[in-house]
């Protein structure tokens, strides 16, 4: 008996000596950790462990042992352990065609330039837009001209929520005294054409629902977001504020963890973070360490909504498009503040998670009114013609037939128009005029068709007659997928 008993404490110290410990990092091809739990199991056994926080790991395992690693949404691996205490794993996406509804989150990061972007390190952000595409943008509208927006926070979100520039959304300051909203928000658009589809709006800054999108206003037709995360910088028991502005770091935390959460869980149709912590950054330190470790900070933050998004598809076969972009850039002397016309306040970015395969995006620095029309073109929203007459934006999945339209009126009769395009197609376009901007009182205005043209000619000019006391005039050029527009002084 006592043979028998050193006899099995001898081959289970063998099997103990023979197991060791095996760790590791799983990433995507980009080499960007994969942060949601990645299932690690030994094969023909119950013995399994998840990835942890920084897509780390570690198992105990046998050399003859063969390790699964699983991800939903991506390409299981098997990997025998033999002498290896260190199996560091690259994890390839499944290629699966969806044919579930579209739907989007827009993610607002606040006050990148984008010189900033390239010099930060962006892991996220980087295999989002590898994945997907990226491109250089603007705010500010057309520098020295009617349309001509400041670079400051509240006015940018408003820029992409209404597809407009200031001189027709009117939000010039970010205490917003008083937005027009006779230019619906895309939130309003997708409510107004599919009142059952959901919304949801995870903010640091409780005013993007109450005043931009205008919850609950008369003005914008009661609209309600469906689901809200908000408020929280209100709850000053919770999160105490100090001067190094910490408690707004905290709470884009909980802002991104309860957005991917319910991304994940509900999966609402149109969806919007924003996310404050480097704007605060920039305005104490500008270009800093401080600064850019913000942004590194906020792109984890990003990975997180990103990868729920992927697990959303995974188990619901939806097809979900996420757009990151920022309001404005940052002051060239010291990248502290923002509000003015400089290059670098006005230059910013756009990363989408999906291809984009026209060629305007790919050869043209795009804008972020161009945003509101990517929108709805992906959720298949209509936009009826007294909304498209006033977009300073295009789609950016659409065919873009003509773009940048300007027009000049010589002795108040002689109208010159002239436009650019990507498409070599010869397609026909309508011209139309308005002598009256009705629009901006929640009026209706009188076009006019003044004019025919093949879009390749991409200029135009005719003779009008507009009313003795018109100043300015609104000029629409309608082609085969969408309309562009711009405004004419008609007197000096």
């Amino acid at each position: 008996m006592k043979k028998i008993i050193f006899l099995l404490l001898v081959f289970s110290s063998m099997h103990v000596i023979s197991q060791q410990n095996v760790k590791g990092i799983i990433t995507d091809k980009h080499g960007t950790p994969i942060l949601i739990e990645t299932n690690i199991s030994i094969k023909g056994t119950d013995k399994k462990t998840l990835t942890d926080y920084k897509a780390e790991y570690s198992i105990t395992a046998n050399k003859s042992d063969v390790l699964v690693f699983a991800h939903p949404g991506y390409q299981s691996q098997e990997i025998k352990v033999g002498d290896k205490n260190v199996i560091n794993v690259v994890l390839e996406r499944e290629t699966i065609q969806r044919n579930g509804p579209h739907k989007v989150v827009f993610i607002i990061v606040d006050g990148i330039s984008t010189d900033m972007y390239y010099k930060a390190n962006t892991p996220y952000l980087d295999a989002i837009s590898k994945d997907g595409a990226f491109t250089e943008a603007y705010v500010g509208g057309k520098r020295g001209t009617y349309s001509e927006t400041p670079t400051i926070s509240a006015v940018g979100y408003n820029s992409l929520l209404t597809g407009t520039w200031v001189n027709k959304h009117n939000v010039y300051w970010n205490s917003i005294l008083n937005p027009n909203y006779n230019y619906p928000t895309v939130f309003r658009l997708l409510k107004d054409s599919f009142p059952n589809k959901k919304t949801a709006i995870y903010s640091t800054w409780l005013d993007n629902r109450t005043k931009l999108v205008g919850e609950g206003l008369e003005a914008t037709g009661n609209i309600k977001v469906d689901y809200h995360f908000d408020g929280l910088e209100l709850n000053e028991e919770l999160y105490p504020h100090d001067d190094q502005k910490k408690y707004l770091k905290r709470i884009d935390a909980e802002v991104a963890r309860t957005a991917a959460t319910h991304i994940y869980e509900e999966g609402p149709d149109l969806s919007w973070v924003y996310l404050e912590h480097t704007d605060d950054m920039g305005h104490l330190y500008g270009d800093s360490k401080q600064l850019y470790e913000a942004i590194s900070y906020e792109d984890a933050l990003i990975g997180l909504i990103w990868d729920a998004t992927k697990l959303r598809e995974e188990k619901t076969g939806e097809n979900w498009l996420v757009i990151i972009t920022t309001d404005h850039g940052r002051r060239p002397i010291d990248g502290k503040h923002h509000g003015y016309q400089s290059y670098r306040e006005r230059s910013t970015w756009i990363a989408l998670s999906k291809p984009i395969e026209n060629t305007y995006f790919k050869n043209n620095k795009v804008s972020i009114v161009d945003i509101f029309p990517t929108i709805t073109d992906y959720m298949g929203i209509p936009i009826p013609q007294h909304v498209a007459y006033e977009l300073d934006g295009v789609s950016l999945t659409n065919t873009v037939d003509a773009f940048n339209l300007e027009a000049t009126c010589y002795n108040g009769k002689y109208l010159n128009a002239k436009w650019l395009t990507e498409s070599k197609n010869n397609e026909q376009a309508k011209i139309f005029i308005s002598y009256s901007n009705n629009k901006k009182e929640g009026g209706i205005d009188n076009y006019k068709q003044i004019g025919e043209i093949d879009v390749q000619k991409r200029a135009f000019n005719a003779q009008i007659n507009p009313p003795k006391k018109c100043k300015y005039a609104k000029l629409v050029l309608e082609t085969k997928n969408h309309t562009i527009n711009t405004w004419i002084k008609i007197k000096p």
